[in-house]
């Protein structure tokens, strides 16, 4: 399924991740499946985003992303599940 389409079927805000050479890579996007600058904000909603799911690629990069809801407190609020 393209991104645009799995994007669209998602409720809310969220970031799409993948690993990069080993590399946790995520990129934020609007529940409109638009894709965010680093200011959060949708050009299309007019609104400012908050992402805290996280939506893996594979299940490698999965298992990293809980790793790190679970040890670092930057991520504890997030929630994550395979794409």
């Amino acid at each position: 399924m393209p991104m645009e389409n799995q994007a669209q079927a998602i409720d809310q805000d969220f970031y799409r991740a993948h690993l990069e050479n080993g590399q946790l890579a995520m990129a934020p996007f609007c529940a409109c499946g638009n894709a965010l600058n680093e200011d959060y904000f949708c050009d299309r909603c007019q609104r400012k985003c908050r992402c805290n799911l996280v939506i893996c690629q594979d299940q490698a990069t999965l298992d990293r992303v809980r790793e790190y809801i679970h040890k670092a407190s930057q991520f504890s609020g997030f929630r994550a599940r395979l794409a």
